[in-house]
């Protein structure tokens, strides 16, 4: 449809099994990185990520060409 707009913010978290210590900050940074690369190969916009020990923030713009749970799948 010509002329249409779509602005879609998703908070997505994801948690370690058991919320146990894994992330380890040696890796988050590898991790983020990895996860923005999946983002922008599904064109969709990263604005913030997160890592803690235990789990991990992402909050995006999602392109409304792919479902929530196919990009969470992809992830």
């Amino acid at each position: 449809m010509a002329n249409t707009f779509s602005q879609l913010y998703v908070h997505i978290v994801f948690s370690v099994k058991n919320r146990l210590n894994w992330v380890k900050s040696k890796n988050k940074e590898s991790i983020q990185k990895y996860i923005s690369g999946i983002l922008q190969n599904k064109k969709n916009k990263l604005l913030a990520i997160s890592c803690m020990p235990d789990h991990l923030h992402i909050f995006i713009g999602l392109n409304p060409d792919i479902s929530i749970s196919n990009l969470v799948h992809d992830l």
